[in-house]
């Protein structure tokens, strides 16, 4: 059976139990967008409001995540992307909350 190389690095990356877990591998994805925004904007005292919400939803979703984590590698990604996502959640509270 040939597989694409993008179907070998996939399984690989996150589901290293070989088989498709979309919503996992999803909320990992947006958790890690998120936290990435909310730790750079954290930077920017003046856009805490877009820190702090993306943020929040950051952590919603990565808690999310890690409810219905199956594999390590999963957990092991949600857990950096959380830590980014706290962050700049508190560092945008640090600079004025959500307004």
């Amino acid at each position: 059976m040939a597989q694409n190389a993008s179907e070998i690095l996939h399984n690989v990356w996150l589901n290293s139990d070989d088989r498709r877990h979309p919503l996992v591998n999803s909320l990992v994805t947006v958790t890690c967008v998120l936290g990435t925004i909310s730790t750079v904007f954290a930077g920017f005292p003046s856009l805490h409001a877009v820190s702090v919400w993306t943020g929040l939803v950051g952590i919603v979703s990565g808690g999310w995540g890690q409810y219905i984590s199956v594999t390590t590698s999963e957990r092991f990604a949600l857990i950096l992307s959380l830590a980014m996502c706290g962050v700049g959640f508190y560092i945008g509270m640090a600079h004025g909350a959500f307004w």
